[in-house]
C-alpha cells in the first residue's frame, strides 16, 4: 500500500509541475459544457417565415396573427408574389414561407375548404420537420376556430360540432427542454472525454521521456503501478463530475431528481471502463500523437455517434443497434438521464449497471494485462 501511495504522490508532483496540463483538466470541462449546453439545443422557437398574402383579407390576416403570436415564428415579412419567396430562402433570410391563395376567405365563407401552401426549407431537417409541425397545429387551431364560430352563428336546433379537449400532461420533462435532455448526456461526454485522454497521454509521455525506464528499475509490481498510475486520473475525474453538475444545477437549472450519491457511485463504474480505455490507448501507442488519433477515431468518435447522445438507436439499422451493445456510453447514458430527469433509482437501473460494471472489470483487466513493466 506504501508503495502505491508513494506512486500516486509521485503522479501529482509530475501533474504539478506541467501547471499546463493541470489546468487543462480542470478549466475545460466546465467551459465545453456550458458552451455545449447551450449549443446542443434542439428546440426550434423564432423560425423566421415569409408570407405572401395574396387574399389580403379579413381571415387571411388572422391566420397570420396566429403565426406571429404563437412563439414559434417571426415573421420576416410579405412578398406580394410567389415567385418572390425564392429569394428569402435561397438566401436563408427565410426558413418557411406560407402561401394564402386569393379567394380564400371568400371559400371559407362559403363552406368550402381552401388550400394552403407551406414552403419549407429541408435543408436543415430536424427545423424543418418541427416547423412542419407546428405550423399544422396552428392551421388545424385556425380551422377548428372558423368550425365553432360558424356553429355558434347557427340556431340551437342546428348540428353543433362536437369538441374533444385533450388533457396533456408531460412527464420528466414538463416544459420540453431539450437542454434538460442534452445536458446529462453532455456530463458523459465530457468525463469520457476527459479519463481517456488523460490517461493515454500520461502514460505514453513517460515512454517519450524516458522516465519509464526508471520505474523499470523499481521492485514495483506491474498491478501496483497501474493502480498507482490510474488513481490520480480517477480523483480528478471525480474532481470534474463535481464541477460539471455544480455547472448544470445552478447554471443551466437542469434538476437532479435522482440519488446523488448514487449518480455518484454508478459513476465510478463508468470510469472503470474509460479508464481501462485509456490504459489500453497506452499499451499500443508509442507517441502521444497516436495515443490522441486512437482515441478519438477508434473510440470516442463511434461512442458519440453510436451511443444515442443525438440521434436515437431505434432509428438505426438492425446491425448497427446490435454493434451499440458493446458501448460503455450506451447504458451511461440511460443511468445518468435517468437519474437526472426521472428520479428513478438502482431498481430500474440495475441492468444498466451490471452490464457497465461487467465491461469496466473486463477492459480494465484485458488492459492490465496488456500493460508490462518493460520497454517494447
Amino acid at each position: 500500500m506504501k508503495t502505491i501511495l508513494h506512486i500516486i504522490r509521485k503522479e501529482f508532483l509530475q501533474l504539478s509541475r506541467d501547471r499546463r496540463f493541470l489546468i487543462m483538466t480542470i478549466v475545460p470541462p466546465v467551459i465545453q459544457l456550458i458552451i455545449l449546453g447551450y449549443a446542443a439545443n434542439l428546440d426550434v422557437k423564432n423560425l423566421p417565415i415569409i408570407v405572401c398574402d395574396m387574399d389580403n383579407s379579413r381571415m387571411s390576416r388572422q391566420l397570420i396573427d396566429d403565426f406571429h403570436n404563437s412563439g414559434y415564428f417571426t415573421l420576416e415579412g410579405y412578398v406580394e408574389k410567389i415567385q418572390m419567396v425564392d429569394n428569402y430562402i435561397d438566401n436563408g433570410d427565410a426558413a418557411m414561407a406560407v402561401v394564402i391563395p386569393r379567394g380564400f376567405e371568400r371559400k371559407l365563407t362559403a363552406g368550402e375548404s381552401p388550400r394552403l401552401q407551406l414552403i419549407v426549407d429541408g435543408a436543415e431537417s430536424n427545423s424543418a420537420s418541427v416547423g412542419l409541425n407546428y405550423a399544422s397545429m396552428i392551421v388545424a387551431k385556425f380551422s377548428q376556430k372558423i368550425i365553432i364560430e360558424r356553429s355558434q352563428s347557427l340556431d340551437s336546433n342546428s348540428f353543433k360540432p362536437i369538441r374533444v379537449n385533450p388533457e396533456i400532461r408531460v412527464w420528466y420533462n414538463p416544459e420540453l427542454k431539450s437542454r434538460n435532455f442534452m445536458v446529462p448526456g453532455v456530463l458523459a461526454l465530457l468525463l469520457m472525454v476527459i479519463t481517456i485522454i488523460l490517461t493515454s497521454l500520461a502514460i505514453v509521455k513517460e515512454k517519450e521521456i524516458g522516465t519509464i525506464e526508471q520505474l523499470i528499475v523499481t521492485p514495483i509490481k506491474p498491478v501496483q503501478l497501474i493502480i498507482g498510475k490510474l488513481t490520480p486520473f480517477f480523483i480528478i475525474a471525480v474532481l470534474d463530475i463535481i464541477l460539471v453538475l455544480m455547472v448544470s444545477y445552478f447554471w443551466f437549472r437542469v434538476p437532479i431528481k435522482g440519488n446523488l450519491f448514487l449518480l455518484f457511485g454508478l459513476c465510478m463504474i463508468f470510469l472503470l471502463n474509460t479508464l481501462g480505455i485509456g490504459l489500453f490507448i497506452s499499451t499500443i501507442a508509442r507517441s502521444q500523437q497516436q495515443a490522441m488519433m486512437t482515441a478519438v477515431f477508434f473510440f470516442m468518435m463511434p461512442m458519440v455517434f453510436l451511443s444515442g447522445f443525438v440521434f436515437p438507436i431505434e432509428n438505426m439499422p438492425p446491425i448497427i443497434q446490435h454493434i451499440t451493445y458493446l458501448l460503455p456510453l450506451r447504458y451511461f447514458f440511460v443511468i445518468v438521464r435517468g437519474l437526472f430527469l426521472k428520479g428513478v433509482g438502482l431498481f430500474e437501473l440495475w441492468d444498466e449497471a451490471l452490464i457497465l460494471l461487467i465491461f469496466g472489470i473486463a477492459i480494465l483487466s484485458l488492459s492490465a494485462l496488456r500493460f508490462q513493466k518493460k520497454l517494447n
